[in-house]
């Protein structure tokens, strides 16, 4: 198959020039070969391999994290249980940060409850509950 330039692959995964630039320089793509003008030619797996970048951001993996995975990938001896564990502690994280969400909501539903938005400014339940020390 033919090298994509940066704007077709950016095309095909629908993330920007900037991006594939960005994820070049953080080691999540491999450098690409340049034509005698200068031009990025991307081999066609690059496609595939950006949607897999975007797929796992979007379930809450970071960068390292994709980056941890992509190696992985290409380790002799990994297991899929090496990747089962990384996800198992995403979820983990993420139910740690469902916790903190909840709790952030609680905190705001009794200030309000505490408010009925009739009072002087001064007297504001929902300022007087942010200035407690």
């Amino acid at each position: 198959m033919n090298p994509l330039s940066i704007g077709q692959v950016a095309n095909a995964t629908g993330v920007t020039v900037e991006t594939l630039r960005f994820y070049e320089k953080e080691r999540l793509l491999d450098a690409p070969g340049r034509t005698p003008a200068g031009y990025r030619q991307y081999p066609p797996e690059t496609v595939k391999r950006v949607m897999f970048i975007q797929r796992a951001k979007e379930v809450g993996f970071t960068l390292k994290d994709i980056t941890e995975l992509l190696s992985l990938r290409e380790q002799p001896g990994t297991t899929c249980s090496d990747i089962r564990l990384r996800a198992s502690k995403k979820v983990e994280e993420v139910n740690r940060k469902l916790a903190d969400l909840e709790r952030i909501r609680n905190a705001l539903v009794r200030m309000i409850g505490k408010c009925e938005g009739r009072e002087d400014l001064s007297e504001c339940p929902i300022l007087e509950a942010l200035e407690l020390e």
